[in-house]
Protein backbone atom coordinates (compact mmCIF):
# COMPACT_ATOMS: atom_id res chain seq x y z
CA UNK A 1 0.00 0.00 0.00
CA UNK A 2 3.01 2.66 1.42
CA UNK A 3 4.43 1.76 -2.24
CA UNK A 4 1.68 2.43 -4.54
CA UNK A 5 1.33 5.66 -3.01
CA UNK A 6 4.87 6.73 -3.39
CA UNK A 7 4.48 5.57 -6.83
CA UNK A 8 1.84 8.06 -7.30
CA UNK A 9 3.44 10.33 -5.49
CA UNK A 10 6.18 10.67 -7.56
CA UNK A 11 4.10 10.80 -10.98
CA UNK A 12 2.83 13.92 -10.20
CA UNK A 13 6.01 15.37 -8.66
CA UNK A 14 7.72 14.31 -12.34
CA UNK A 15 7.31 17.44 -14.25
CA UNK A 16 7.93 20.06 -11.65
CA UNK A 17 10.34 22.70 -11.94
CA UNK A 18 13.11 21.78 -9.55
CA UNK A 19 13.25 18.14 -11.44
CA UNK A 20 13.63 20.05 -14.77
CA UNK A 21 16.51 21.68 -13.93
CA UNK A 22 18.13 18.70 -12.15
CA UNK A 23 17.10 17.15 -15.48
CA UNK A 24 19.38 19.90 -17.08
CA UNK A 25 22.22 18.94 -15.99
CA UNK A 26 24.75 16.31 -17.22
CA UNK A 27 26.87 13.81 -15.63
CA UNK A 28 30.08 15.33 -14.67
CA UNK A 29 28.10 19.33 -13.72
CA UNK A 30 28.26 20.37 -10.32
CA UNK A 31 25.11 22.69 -10.31
CA UNK A 32 24.20 25.39 -11.40
CA UNK A 33 26.33 28.13 -13.57
CA UNK A 34 26.31 31.17 -12.43
CA UNK A 35 27.19 33.95 -15.33
CA UNK A 36 30.80 35.24 -15.40
CA UNK A 37 32.03 31.80 -13.63
CA UNK A 38 34.16 29.30 -15.18
CA UNK A 39 33.12 25.95 -14.56
CA UNK A 40 36.15 22.76 -15.05
CA UNK A 41 35.02 19.02 -14.93
CA UNK A 42 37.25 16.48 -15.36
CA UNK A 43 36.20 15.91 -18.54
CA UNK A 44 36.64 19.73 -19.74
CA UNK A 45 39.49 21.20 -20.59
CA UNK A 46 42.13 22.50 -18.25
CA UNK A 47 41.94 25.56 -16.28
CA UNK A 48 42.21 29.05 -17.87
CA UNK A 49 41.76 27.30 -21.73
CA UNK A 50 38.47 27.93 -23.94
CA UNK A 51 36.51 25.25 -25.08
CA UNK A 52 37.58 24.17 -29.23
CA UNK A 53 35.78 26.50 -31.57
CA UNK A 54 33.18 25.10 -33.27
CA UNK A 55 33.67 22.83 -37.30
CA UNK A 56 34.06 25.73 -40.10
CA UNK A 57 31.33 25.81 -42.41
CA UNK A 58 31.92 23.39 -45.25
CA UNK A 59 33.26 25.41 -48.84
CA UNK A 60 30.41 25.89 -51.81
CA UNK A 61 29.79 22.91 -54.04
CA UNK A 62 32.09 23.69 -57.61
CA UNK A 63 31.02 21.99 -60.36
CA UNK A 64 32.40 18.84 -61.32
CA UNK A 65 32.38 18.24 -57.27
CA UNK A 66 30.13 15.59 -55.83
CA UNK A 67 27.18 17.94 -54.62
CA UNK A 68 25.54 17.13 -50.94
CA UNK A 69 23.81 13.69 -50.87
CA UNK A 70 19.54 13.83 -50.77
CA UNK A 71 18.88 11.56 -48.23
CA UNK A 72 15.95 10.99 -50.47
CA UNK A 73 17.29 9.82 -53.64
CA UNK A 74 19.65 7.35 -54.65
CA UNK A 75 22.92 7.83 -55.56
CA UNK A 76 23.40 8.59 -59.46
CA UNK A 77 19.77 9.31 -60.05
CA UNK A 78 19.64 12.28 -62.43
CA UNK A 79 16.96 13.60 -60.38
CA UNK A 80 14.46 16.11 -61.66
CA UNK A 81 17.51 18.22 -63.70
CA UNK A 82 15.55 18.32 -67.61
CA UNK A 83 17.64 18.11 -70.56
CA UNK A 84 17.63 20.66 -72.78
CA UNK A 85 16.86 21.13 -76.43
CA UNK A 86 19.65 23.17 -78.41
CA UNK A 87 19.38 26.18 -79.77
CA UNK A 88 20.61 25.32 -82.82
CA UNK A 89 17.82 22.46 -83.08
CA UNK A 90 15.04 25.13 -82.47
CA UNK A 91 16.14 27.48 -84.84
CA UNK A 92 16.42 24.96 -87.82
CA UNK A 93 12.90 23.98 -86.83
CA UNK A 94 11.52 27.31 -87.05
CA UNK A 95 13.49 28.46 -90.45
CA UNK A 96 12.06 25.00 -91.81
CA UNK A 97 8.91 26.14 -90.79
CA UNK A 98 8.78 29.36 -92.04
CA UNK A 99 10.38 27.86 -95.45
CA UNK A 100 7.08 25.47 -95.29
CA UNK A 101 4.49 28.19 -95.12
CA UNK A 102 6.06 30.61 -97.66
CA UNK A 103 7.49 27.88 -100.04
CA UNK A 104 5.95 29.87 -103.11
CA UNK A 105 7.45 33.20 -101.99
CA UNK A 106 10.78 31.27 -101.07
CA UNK A 107 10.90 29.45 -104.94
CA UNK A 108 9.93 32.62 -106.63
CA UNK A 109 12.87 34.69 -104.87
CA UNK A 110 15.52 31.65 -105.45
CA UNK A 111 14.92 31.33 -109.23
CA UNK A 112 15.31 34.92 -109.84
CA UNK A 113 18.53 35.09 -108.03
CA UNK A 114 19.47 31.54 -109.87
CA UNK A 115 17.99 33.66 -113.03
CA UNK A 116 20.12 36.64 -112.26
CA UNK A 117 23.38 34.70 -111.41
CA UNK A 118 23.20 32.95 -114.51
CA UNK A 119 22.71 35.83 -116.68
CA UNK A 120 26.10 37.17 -115.26
CA UNK A 121 28.19 34.42 -116.22
CA UNK A 122 26.10 34.09 -119.56
CA UNK A 123 25.12 30.88 -119.08
CA UNK A 124 21.43 31.02 -120.84
CA UNK A 125 19.51 28.08 -119.46
CA UNK A 126 15.27 27.78 -119.50
CA UNK A 127 14.27 28.12 -115.85
CA UNK A 128 10.78 26.82 -114.70
CA UNK A 129 8.28 29.67 -114.26
CA UNK A 130 6.81 29.72 -110.39
CA UNK A 131 4.53 33.09 -110.03
CA UNK A 132 4.96 35.29 -106.64
CA UNK A 133 2.63 34.19 -103.90
CA UNK A 134 1.54 34.30 -100.19
CA UNK A 135 -0.26 31.98 -98.12
CA UNK A 136 -3.68 33.58 -97.71
CA UNK A 137 -3.63 33.72 -101.53
CA UNK A 138 -4.13 30.05 -101.83
CA UNK A 139 -7.41 28.46 -103.38
CA UNK A 140 -9.51 27.83 -99.81
CA UNK A 141 -12.35 25.30 -99.91
CA UNK A 142 -15.54 26.27 -102.34
CA UNK A 143 -18.46 26.87 -100.88
CA UNK A 144 -22.09 25.66 -102.00
CA UNK A 145 -22.39 28.72 -103.90
CA UNK A 146 -19.09 28.63 -105.61
CA UNK A 147 -19.70 25.19 -106.93
CA UNK A 148 -22.39 26.48 -108.62
CA UNK A 149 -21.50 29.68 -110.82
CA UNK A 150 -21.63 29.65 -114.15
CA UNK A 151 -17.79 30.65 -114.41
CA UNK A 152 -18.32 31.20 -118.41
CA UNK A 153 -19.93 34.71 -117.91
CA UNK A 154 -17.09 35.79 -115.11
CA UNK A 155 -14.39 34.99 -116.88
CA UNK A 156 -15.65 36.50 -119.96
CA UNK A 157 -16.18 39.62 -118.20
CA UNK A 158 -12.86 39.85 -117.23
CA UNK A 159 -11.57 39.24 -120.84
CA UNK A 160 -13.78 42.21 -122.31
CA UNK A 161 -11.89 44.79 -119.61
CA UNK A 162 -8.66 44.57 -121.76
CA UNK A 163 -7.58 47.88 -122.85
CA UNK A 164 -4.02 47.81 -124.33
CA UNK A 165 -3.24 45.47 -126.91
CA UNK A 166 -0.06 42.71 -126.28
CA UNK A 167 2.88 44.13 -128.15
CA UNK A 168 5.50 41.28 -129.94
CA UNK A 169 9.25 43.23 -130.25
CA UNK A 170 11.79 42.00 -132.22
CA UNK A 171 15.31 43.46 -133.08
CA UNK A 172 17.23 42.60 -136.42
CA UNK A 173 20.19 44.23 -138.04
CA UNK A 174 20.80 45.04 -141.88
CA UNK A 175 23.15 47.05 -143.98
CA UNK A 176 22.42 49.50 -146.77
CA UNK A 177 24.58 52.12 -148.67
CA UNK A 178 23.18 56.13 -149.32
CA UNK A 179 25.12 57.05 -152.58
CA UNK A 180 25.54 60.78 -154.10
CA UNK A 181 26.69 60.88 -157.76
CA UNK A 182 26.80 64.38 -159.42
CA UNK A 183 28.89 65.53 -161.84
CA UNK A 184 30.41 68.80 -162.08
CA UNK A 185 31.17 70.36 -165.54
CA UNK A 186 33.25 67.28 -167.69
CA UNK A 187 34.31 65.97 -163.93
CA UNK A 188 32.47 63.04 -162.58
CA UNK A 189 31.86 63.32 -158.60
CA UNK A 190 30.25 60.60 -156.86
CA UNK A 191 29.84 59.14 -153.28
CA UNK A 192 29.11 56.38 -151.57
CA UNK A 193 29.03 55.14 -147.62
CA UNK A 194 27.75 51.40 -146.54
CA UNK A 195 25.97 51.33 -143.08
CA UNK A 196 25.20 48.83 -140.26
CA UNK A 197 21.98 49.62 -138.62
CA UNK A 198 19.74 47.88 -135.67
CA UNK A 199 15.78 48.39 -136.16
CA UNK A 200 13.08 47.94 -133.69
CA UNK A 201 9.65 46.84 -134.56
CA UNK A 202 6.44 45.66 -132.90
CA UNK A 203 3.47 43.60 -133.47
CA UNK A 204 0.57 44.09 -131.79
CA UNK A 205 -2.49 41.41 -130.69
CA UNK A 206 -5.91 42.84 -130.03
CA UNK A 207 -6.97 40.75 -126.75
CA UNK A 208 -10.71 42.10 -126.49
CA UNK A 209 -11.79 42.09 -130.15
CA UNK A 210 -15.40 43.96 -129.32
CA UNK A 211 -18.69 42.48 -127.84
CA UNK A 212 -19.85 41.33 -131.16
CA UNK A 213 -16.08 39.25 -131.55
CA UNK A 214 -17.23 36.87 -128.37
CA UNK A 215 -21.27 36.35 -129.11
CA UNK A 216 -22.02 32.67 -128.01
CA UNK A 217 -22.92 31.66 -131.90
CA UNK A 218 -19.33 32.77 -133.02
CA UNK A 219 -17.15 30.31 -130.58
CA UNK A 220 -14.72 32.38 -130.23
CA UNK A 221 -14.73 31.47 -126.61
CA UNK A 222 -15.32 28.31 -124.62
CA UNK A 223 -14.64 27.82 -120.69
CA UNK A 224 -15.44 24.16 -119.78
CA UNK A 225 -15.75 22.80 -116.10
CA UNK A 226 -13.66 19.66 -115.95
CA UNK A 227 -14.50 19.26 -112.55
CA UNK A 228 -16.38 20.51 -109.84
CA UNK A 229 -14.61 22.13 -106.19
CA UNK A 230 -15.36 18.87 -103.40
CA UNK A 231 -14.41 18.43 -100.17
CA UNK A 232 -11.92 20.75 -99.92
CA UNK A 233 -10.08 20.67 -103.18
CA UNK A 234 -10.72 23.02 -106.11
CA UNK A 235 -12.20 22.52 -109.22
CA UNK A 236 -10.38 21.83 -112.86
CA UNK A 237 -11.33 24.08 -115.93
CA UNK A 238 -10.05 24.68 -119.69
CA UNK A 239 -10.15 27.54 -121.61
CA UNK A 240 -10.02 27.80 -125.09
CA UNK A 241 -10.39 31.35 -127.24
CA UNK A 242 -9.97 32.69 -130.83
CA UNK A 243 -8.11 35.89 -131.09
CA UNK A 244 -7.20 38.11 -134.67
CA UNK A 245 -4.23 37.34 -135.76
CA UNK A 246 -1.11 39.53 -134.76
CA UNK A 247 -0.87 42.75 -136.69
CA UNK A 248 2.08 43.98 -138.23
CA UNK A 249 3.84 47.40 -138.62
CA UNK A 250 1.27 49.70 -140.31
CA UNK A 251 3.77 52.28 -141.37
CA UNK A 252 7.83 53.27 -141.21
CA UNK A 253 6.57 55.36 -138.08
CA UNK A 254 6.18 52.15 -136.20
CA UNK A 255 9.35 51.23 -136.66
CA UNK A 256 12.83 52.78 -134.72
CA UNK A 257 16.42 52.74 -135.55
CA UNK A 258 18.58 51.78 -132.74
CA UNK A 259 21.45 54.91 -133.17
CA UNK A 260 23.83 53.60 -130.29
CA UNK A 261 25.16 50.04 -132.75
CA UNK A 262 24.23 51.87 -135.96
CA UNK A 263 27.55 52.69 -138.02
CA UNK A 264 29.29 53.37 -141.22
CA UNK A 265 31.75 50.35 -142.24
CA UNK A 266 32.93 51.42 -145.53
CA UNK A 267 33.65 54.60 -147.69
CA UNK A 268 33.96 55.06 -151.30
CA UNK A 269 34.14 58.26 -153.77
CA UNK A 270 35.71 59.67 -156.94
CA UNK A 271 39.03 60.27 -157.59
CA UNK A 272 38.20 64.09 -157.51
CA UNK A 273 36.65 63.75 -153.99
CA UNK A 274 37.85 65.53 -151.58
CA UNK A 275 38.02 68.21 -154.51
CA UNK A 276 36.77 71.53 -153.34
CA UNK A 277 33.76 71.04 -156.34
CA UNK A 278 32.82 67.48 -155.23
CA UNK A 279 33.24 68.28 -151.08
CA UNK A 280 30.72 71.18 -151.45
CA UNK A 281 28.34 69.87 -153.58
CA UNK A 282 28.44 66.12 -152.01
CA UNK A 283 29.32 66.10 -148.95
CA UNK A 284 25.90 68.07 -147.37
CA UNK A 285 23.56 65.63 -148.50
CA UNK A 286 24.31 62.88 -146.16
CA UNK A 287 22.89 64.20 -142.77
CA UNK A 288 21.81 62.27 -140.18
CA UNK A 289 18.28 62.86 -140.63
CA UNK A 290 18.33 61.57 -144.15
CA UNK A 291 20.75 58.56 -143.36
CA UNK A 292 17.72 57.46 -140.74
CA UNK A 293 14.94 57.80 -142.42
CA UNK A 294 16.19 55.78 -145.34
CA UNK A 295 17.56 52.89 -142.72
CA UNK A 296 13.45 53.46 -141.30
CA UNK A 297 12.29 52.89 -144.84
CA UNK A 298 14.40 49.65 -145.27
CA UNK A 299 13.49 47.98 -141.87
CA UNK A 300 9.94 48.80 -142.51
CA UNK A 301 9.96 46.71 -146.23
CA UNK A 302 11.92 44.11 -143.72
CA UNK A 303 9.20 43.61 -141.20
CA UNK A 304 6.21 43.26 -143.72
CA UNK A 305 8.04 41.24 -146.05
CA UNK A 306 11.13 39.34 -144.41
CA UNK A 307 10.12 36.36 -143.02
CA UNK A 308 12.54 36.17 -140.67
CA UNK A 309 11.61 39.46 -139.34
CA UNK A 310 7.85 38.76 -139.56
CA UNK A 311 8.30 34.97 -138.21
CA UNK A 312 9.62 36.64 -135.00
CA UNK A 313 7.18 39.71 -134.54
CA UNK A 314 4.73 37.18 -134.87
CA UNK A 315 6.21 34.36 -132.45
CA UNK A 316 6.76 37.67 -130.08
CA UNK A 317 2.93 38.63 -129.88
CA UNK A 318 1.12 35.64 -129.60
CA UNK A 319 3.43 34.33 -126.84
CA UNK A 320 2.67 37.84 -125.27
CA UNK A 321 -0.60 38.18 -126.00
CA UNK A 322 -0.71 34.01 -124.28
CA UNK A 323 1.02 35.34 -121.17
CA UNK A 324 -1.26 38.07 -120.67
CA UNK A 325 -4.74 37.05 -120.50
CA UNK A 326 -4.01 33.50 -118.92
CA UNK A 327 -1.71 35.25 -115.95
CA UNK A 328 -3.83 38.38 -115.47
CA UNK A 329 -7.14 37.87 -116.38
CA UNK A 330 -8.34 34.05 -116.24
CA UNK A 331 -6.03 32.55 -114.01
CA UNK A 332 -6.89 34.69 -111.03
CA UNK A 333 -10.81 35.13 -111.76
CA UNK A 334 -11.22 31.45 -111.66
CA UNK A 335 -8.89 30.95 -108.33
CA UNK A 336 -11.02 33.49 -106.63
CA UNK A 337 -14.21 31.04 -107.18
CA UNK A 338 -12.48 27.93 -106.26
CA UNK A 339 -11.14 26.43 -109.75
CA UNK A 340 -7.58 26.04 -110.99
CA UNK A 341 -6.93 26.13 -115.22
CA UNK A 342 -5.66 23.22 -116.18
CA UNK A 343 -5.57 24.34 -119.96
CA UNK A 344 -5.68 26.91 -121.73
CA UNK A 345 -5.29 27.79 -125.38
CA UNK A 346 -5.52 30.39 -128.07
CA UNK A 347 -6.26 29.87 -131.76
CA UNK A 348 -5.53 32.46 -134.25
CA UNK A 349 -8.86 33.06 -137.15
CA UNK A 350 -7.45 33.31 -140.39
CA UNK A 351 -6.86 36.24 -142.12
CA UNK A 352 -9.76 38.18 -143.39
Amino acid sequence: MIRLLLLLLGTLTANSPGQREAAGYQSGDYGPKTPGTLYTSPDGPADGTGWPAPPMPLPPWQPGAPGPVDPGRRAGDPGSRRRRVPRWAKRTAFLVAVGLIFRRAVAYLVLIALSAAMHLVGVNVHLPSIRFGWPWQTISAATTATTNTDLGPWVLQKIEGISKPALGQANFSFVFTHKVSKNIGPWPCWYTSTFYAVGHASATVDLNPGHSWWARDTGHYRLQVLSRPRAGKPGQVAVIMVLPQPQLPQSAHDVTIDNIPSKPIDTQHSWTYPGFGCGVVIRPQFPESVLYSQAQQIAYYKSQHSLQVTHSLVTAAETEATQTIRDNFIQPTVNSLGYTLVRFAIRWAPAA
